[in-house]
């Protein structure tokens, strides 16, 4: 009877053991499970993208003794969680996050974006040989074509009140018609380049931007000023100046003393100096020609214009007035028809390698990237008008401006569209940097 009792108070201390090592596991399973769901690889905010932890720590600080290659971040698939499985595609540029730009953009139809892209002479959108108001016909072309922009040239300036009149009325209906702001636009750099200031003798005519260039930078702000204030007074928005390009060949006629400077380096403070007399005036300005026109013997108005230099020769000459002009704030730049032979055998306006590899990517620019004429002989005579329109989107610009036959790039640029050979999201890329910039206009 003794040993039965031993047995039974054995058996139940052991029973006793036995639960007491169950439960133990039980509550050190728990505790590593909750361990578990608690996120060992904190997540961060950076950029308004959530990138792991782990990531960051890749990226060491490198010293020359200690070079080691940088860990890329990784892309939104890389990153993609069971709260997010499917990558979420990006805005194409800063604008995309804005209400307005995305409520106007998600009310226009494909004709009215690609019309957007370009900016033409009251003479193409109207079919006249000579325009100087903003009557029926011209209403009726805009409607059919509501066009991004238009540019004025002398033969559409008779006096100072009448060329009000013409702005005044174009602008006013464009708005009634689309919501959308219409770019007028002018070639007025002062000197041999003034289309009002050789028409209309009340505002004042400045001499060749080269002549001002030992008077500092403050000269160059005040002669920006001065013209941006003529131009906003008689109803212009938008100007192709100030030239950003620097006078490096004497042989060089089409640029000359149309530049602020011969000096890469004090062509980069004026340049930046004008661009803020611009824009402190409510007129946006353009750089041009990217990547440099100021190096070229020929004249890309009349056929191909080339430069030998390499593009770390460019980077570290050409590029830097483009540049200080960017950082200051210029909404646009105009890319040239110079073929940079040590790239491309194609002109810069319609290469991808210049627009995008070079301008977007090098540089940085997210802004507006306007071509220079495309009825000008580089292009025109090598492309029909709507080959080069499509080339020109593939390359990145955003604003055609003056293409040979206009209605015929819309057509081209809107069967490339409808064929697949441009994306209609291409489209809206740049359409969302143009309606970006024209919101700064009202």
């Amino acid at each position: 009877m003794g040993r039965d009792k031993k047995a039974i108070s054995f058996l139940k201390g052991m029973i006793i053991f036995l639960i007491g090592i169950v439960v133990g596991l039980l509550l050190l399973t728990i505790v590593l499970n909750i361990s578990d769901k608690k996120d060992p690889v904190a997540k961060h905010e950076i950029n308004g993208d959530v990138v792991n932890q782990t990531t960051a720590e890749q990226v060491e600080v490198t010293t020359e003794d200690n070079f080691q290659p940088i860990t890329e971040e990784p892309t939104t698939e890389a990153i993609a969680t069971a709260d997010n499985p499917e990558k979420e595609e990006k805005p194409a540029n800063n604008a995309a996050a804005d209400p307005n730009v995305e409520a106007t953009l998600s009310k226009m139809s494909l004709h009215d974006k690609v019309c957007q892209m370009f900016v033409v002479t009251p003479e193409a959108l109207t079919g006249f040989s000579q325009v100087t108001e903003f009557g029926d016909t011209s209403k009726s072309s805009f409607d059919s074509y509501p066009v991004g922009g238009l540019i004025y040239f002398s033969q559409n300036i008779e006096s100072e009140e009448q060329l009000k009149t013409m702005l005044t009325n174009t602008q006013s209906y464009a708005k009634e018609k689309t919501g959308i702001p219409v770019m007028l636009s002018v070639d007025e750099e002062g000197g041999s380049v003034a289309r009002c200031a050789d028409k209309i003798g009340s505002v004042p005519k400045l001499e060749p931007m080269f002549n001002y260039k030992d008077q500092g930078t403050e000269k160059a702000y005040d002669n920006a000023k001065t013209v941006a204030g003529y131009l906003k007074n008689l109803g212009f928005n938008m100007d192709f100046a100030p030239i950003a390009d620097t006078w490096t060949n004497p042989s060089n006629t089409v640029i000359g003393k149309r530049a602020y400077s011969d000096n890469y380096n004090q062509a980069s403070e004026l340049v930046s100096s004008a661009v803020k007399g611009y824009e402190d005036t409510g007129i946006r300005c353009t750089l041009k020609h990217f990547p440099g026109h100021g190096d070229t013997a020929q004249d890309s108005h009349a056929g191909t214009a080339t430069t030998s230099r390499t593009l770390e020769e460019l980077s570290s000459g050409e590029y830097l007035p483009f540049k200080s002009g960017i950082d200051a704030g210029a909404g646009i730049v105009m890319v040239g028809h110079i073929t940079v032979t040590s790239v491309t055998q194609e002109p810069a306006s319609i290469s991808k390698d210049i627009v995008t590899g070079e301008l977007r990517n090098k540089l940085g620019y997210d802004g507006v990237v306007v071509t220079d004429a495309l009825n000008m002989g580089a292009i025109s005579n090598n492309y029909s008008s709507g080959e080069a329109a499509v080339k020109c989107i593939q390359a990145g610009d955003d604003l055609l401006l003056m293409p040979a036959d206009f209605k015929a790039s819309v057509s081209a640029v809107e069967e490339a569209v409808k064929n697949g050979t441009i994306s209609e999201e291409r489209i809206n890329e740049s359409v969302r940097r143009i309606l970006k910039l024209k919101l700064k206009m009202q």
